[in-house]
């Protein structure tokens, strides 16, 4: 992720890229959409090299944004994964609390049970 950061730092700095430079969430929306299609395609198509580049298109996308947010000063990459991670652990307390899920149909419902529960906070 720190050599990700820094070509994204050059790309949209001073002396880097006018097309990168240019973009705004807005204008990248498009872009996300496209690079999850191609995620779905390569699965669908069982292309395993495919999908390893396209997650990668993906984690760009992700990182794009999270950089323009950092220059706006409104968040950054460690921020994303940060809160992922609380929310992981929130959603799974059948492994990192004191629930127990018996089946993965029963560890979905206690996934739904505490996203329902963070929404209404």
């Amino acid at each position: 992720m720190d050599e990700l950061n820094t070509i994204l730092e050059t790309l949209l700095g001073d002396e880097g890229c006018p097309w990168d430079r240019a973009q705004t969430h807005e204008s990248l929306r498009p872009n996300l959409l496209e690079e999850a299609n191609e995620v779905i395609e390569a699965i669908d198509n069982g292309d395993m090299d495919a999908l390893q580049e396209e997650l990668g298109d993906v984690l760009l996308q992700v990182a794009f944004h999270a950089k323009l947010a950092e220059r706006a000063g409104v968040f950054n990459i460690n921020d994303v994964v940060s809160g992922l991670c609380g929310k992981l652990v929130r959603r799974h307390p059948h492994v990192f609390g004191g629930e127990k899920a018996a089946d993965a149909e029963e560890a979905l419902r206690i996934w739904e049970k505490n996203k329902l529960m963070e929404k209404k906070k």
